[in-house]
């Protein structure tokens, strides 16, 4: 299947390039309009400048989505989608995309008040050159770092502050994201684990009732897995597992 995989692949990559035009390959690329010169010598002050244009443009687009995933409530979803899914043990169903995506619309929903603050307090005013840059960072960041701190254990952001030796915290709001982002996600995994344990309860005793049964009757070779399941996704379904899940979700946001 694989062999049939890379041949089909390397069929449709031959069939791109032999649909290219002639000149293609000759074409000029116009890139003046990201403000970086690519066609001035290397030894020039403007081309060292440029280089390193690219260098930060692209390291920041590489932290952006772990700035995005970090500082919303996508972590915790996620985490207890995934134990949702075991503790059914239902494999590879739903699958990951349908997991990730549902966890990114919740995330989405809500976050949505905090980024429409973000958006009307400093991006709008920027865009219409209101305020500086460096003032719409200071802005903008405050909603983000607001919802951040309501969801943080004062334990959790008291260790890092210790460690980065900040004296006399007056207003959380002044800390940087350094301190602010690793408090709050060790917050959110022991939240998401806390929540992933209660709902592995119920499923475990229906795998403890399906094992005790099977062994009681000597079907030592059966699976307890494969009779239990049935059960789990039943119960599941009663009880409106997936609304009841989100509900709950959504509620520990507030």
């Amino acid at each position: 299947m694989n062999k049939k995989r890379f041949i089909f692949c390397t069929a449709i990559l031959l069939g791109m390039i032999l649909l290219l035009p002639a000149n293609a390959a000759a074409a000029p690329l116009d890139l003046s309009g990201i403000g970086i010169n690519f066609n001035g010598d290397n030894n020039e002050p403007q081309a060292v400048v440029d280089t390193v244009k690219v260098f930060i443009l692209m390291t920041v687009l590489t932290l952006v989505p772990a700035f995005m995933i970090l500082t919303t409530c996508f972590t915790r979803v996620v985490v207890v989608l995934s134990f949702l899914r075991s503790a059914i043990g239902s494999q590879q169903t739903p699958p990951n995309q349908i997991l990730i995506g549902l966890a990114l619309f919740i995330t989405i929903f809500v976050m949505q008040p905090v980024y429409t603050k973000v958006y009307d307090e400093a991006v709008t005013p920027y865009l219409n050159e209101q305020i500086t840059q460096e003032k719409a960072v200071a802005i903008g960041s405050k909603p983000i770092k607001k919802f951040m701190l309501e969801q943080t254990r004062e334990k959790d952001l008291a260790l890092f502050v210790k460690e980065a030796n900040i004296q006399n915290v007056e207003d959380p709001l002044k800390l940087s994201f350094t301190v602010i982002i690793p408090a709050f996600i060790i917050s959110e995994l022991r939240l998401a684990f806390s929540i992933g344990f209660v709902l592995f309860l119920p499923f475990l005793v229906i795998d403890i009732v399906v094992s005790s049964i099977l062994m009681s009757m000597g079907m030592f070779m059966l699976p307890p897995s494969m009779i239990s399941l049935p059960f789990k996704l039943l119960l599941f379904v009663l009880v409106d597992g997936w609304y009841l899940v989100v509900e709950s979700l959504l509620h520990s946001f507030s």
